[in-house]
């Protein structure tokens, strides 16, 4: 059994600790926002935050997060209010849509380590997301509003 704390709740999963944590996350716990994309962690699309720090969960072992704090894209803001996702919305961001769990979860560990950000530190903060779709200046543009009114 291995112990999680997932979106402040506990839980219990009995997997290979080897199981990618987004597996666990999407196929054991139901939590399906965090999207598989290339399971190499290169795309960003499976970002979810670990203690709070964003990791890919496609190629972190569930063991890894034993006994740690999980949030997902469901656990951010249940509501779905949190300054990222209100930018988000007011600057409608997406297009497909497919990346946009893992951009959100990326902008927001970005802008909790720096409230602030300047827009090089912005394209280089998200530059292991991608968005087949090419929102890249609404992407910027939403995480420069967030930063303003979070």
């Amino acid at each position: 059994m291995i112990s999680l704390m997932v979106n402040g709740e506990a839980k219990q999963v009995d997997v290979d600790p080897a199981m990618p944590l987004l597996w666990v996350l999407r196929d054991e716990l139901g939590l399906t926002g965090s999207k598989f994309g290339c399971g190499s962690g290169l795309c960003g699309a499976c970002t979810v935050h670990l203690d709070g720090k964003a990791i890919r969960g496609c190629v972190t072992p569930v063991a890894a997060a034993q006994d740690k704090e999980v949030t997902t894209i469901e656990g951010l803001d249940p509501e779905g209010n949190h300054p990222v996702q209100k930018a988000w919305r007011e600057i409608n961001v997406p297009q497909c849509g497919y990346c946009q769990s893992g951009q959100i979860m990326s902008a927001a560990a970005l802008l909790a380590d720096n409230p602030r950000p300047n827009s090089e530190q912005i394209i280089n903060g998200m530059a292991g997301n991608i968005c087949r779709c090419g929102t890249y200046q609404r992407i910027y543009a939403a995480i420069e509003l967030a930063a303003t009114e979070g």
